[in-house]
């Protein structure tokens, strides 16, 4: 008897255990589901509200209270005449200024956050607003720069101004981006220009021939490969290999030419790059300043709002991050227990 007690106990432990198993599949399950139908989600916020926030802060701690209420009848008094002019029709409709963070890898896979967050500005934004886009690259593929600076040149089309702002880099694809817009500022040690074409290709055809082991490539068409890794190349390869590189740069000059007519070809798309100082003085900028000072500035007579798209992170690879800081968690404790320190 007291067996059969303790055989269902256990029997109903294991049950317990698989459903509750069964129920986090099916909760996973779920979650997946549901992350093939929503990629990302926008992300809009008020930076104007953040900027009066802290000016709110600072005066409170360095105003008196006299001081303070002096300035709070003003407000209350500017407050009073907007609502008056709004009434009477007089009171201009907000300029807005929109803000976009565009930070580039290699690859410029970032591409797909830009195209959401540039369609979502160009659904709303007049010709009176004005785009932002804080760009940070030094470059990359020329396929993905060159849809990046297509989505800019979206907004370019609809006649609405473009901003854009180099804090760091700017070079190569990302200058590229940056030559879009009607006005480009930089602070003044940002890296700007590259404007050139590069191509790195290993070769293993002689560490192959030394271990005897050949390597076949067939292709149909002369050209559809004209540097292997593994095969021997040739020299008429490599001169096909370099007009189609010379081919890239031709139209990376005249794309930047197109959009900045006043620079010198001949002297900065030579694949050199500059510091904004020196970009100033040869045309690739337009003004010595940083983001935060641009949009410090704007904050007084425009309504400043930053757009995110935001991706979504599917289940699996939520689940590898949780178990990868468990295990730094685990391997930082086992470092604490057994430090080993020098003698």
């Amino acid at each position: 008897m007291e067996f059969l007690y303790e055989y269902g106990l256990f029997f109903a432990k294991v049950v317990t255990f698989v459903i509750a198993v069964i129920a986090i599949i099916a909760a996973i399950a779920g979650a997946a589901q549901k992350q093939k139908h929503k990629k990302g989600e926008l992300e809009i916020s008020d930076l104007s509200e953040r900027y009066e926030d802290i000016e709110h802060h600072m005066l409170e701690s360095l105003l008196s209270k006299d001081e303070l209420k002096q300035r709070e009848k003003e407000l209350k008094k500017q407050h009073k005449e907007q609502q008056k002019k709004q009434k009477e029709g007089e009171q201009e409709s907000t300029v807005r200024l929109f803000v976009i963070d565009f930070k580039g890898s290699i690859d410029a896979r970032e591409v797909d956050s830009l195209r959401e967050e540039i369609s979502a500005v160009l659904s709303v934004a007049k010709q009176s607003d004005e785009v932002l886009v804080r760009v940070e690259s030094g470059g990359g593929m020329v396929h993905g720069y060159g849809l990046a600076s297509s989505q800019l040149d979206r907004i370019r089309q609809q006649q609405i101004p473009l901003t854009i702002a180099v804090d760091k880099v700017a070079a190569s694809g990302g200058y590229m981006m940056a030559c879009v817009a009607d006005k480009i500022i930089s602070a003044p040690f940002a890296i700007l220009g590259s404007i050139g074409v590069l191509a790195q290709i290993p070769n293993f055809h002689k560490v192959l021939k030394k271990n005897d082991v050949d390597f076949e490539q067939l292709t149909a068409g002369e050209y559809k490969r004209t540097l292997t890794m593994f095969g021997e190349n040739t020299e008429k390869g490599r001169e096909k290999f370099l007009e189609e590189l010379e081919d890239t740069h031709q139209l990376f000059k005249q794309f930047v030419s197109e959009h900045r007519p006043s620079l010198d070809m001949a002297q900065v798309a030579t694949g050199e790059h500059w510091f904004g100082l020196r970009a100033k003085e040869l045309g690739l900028v337009d003004d010595i300043q940083t983001s935060d000072d641009y949009l410090q500035s704007a904050a007084k007579d425009k309504k400043i709002i930053q757009i995110k798209f935001e991706t979504k992170k599917g289940i699996a690879e939520k689940l590898s991050k949780a178990a990868s800081m468990s295990v730094e968690r685990v391997v930082g404790k086992l470092w604490q227990n057994n430090r080993i320190f020098p003698s």
